[in-house]
């Protein structure tokens, strides 16, 4: 399979097609997307779409859950991290 170039925070990772968006930002940044209001790093808890902590923005659209998105080509992630 031929594999697709995301960009989280600017920059560019390439991950095999159908990765779910969570586990490609963990590859590419380490499991935390978020910090809590203390400032305690924060990542994905449930991984199946209840917790809401592993929400990031996807092209522009805030609260998209990484944990049930699949990665697309030239998708652009921000994270909270």
């Amino acid at each position: 399979m031929r594999p697709v170039t995301i960009l989280i925070n600017g920059r560019p990772h390439q991950v095999p097609r159908g990765t779910v968006l969570a586990a490609a930002i963990a590859e590419a940044l380490g499991p935390a997307l978020r910090r809590s209001v203390s400032g305690q790093p924060r990542g994905p808890l449930c991984g199946m779409g209840v917790c809401m902590d592993c929400c990031v923005t996807v092209n522009g659209q805030p609260h998209v859950r990484s944990c049930l998105t699949l990665c697309e080509d030239a998708m652009e992630v921000r994270t909270n991290e």
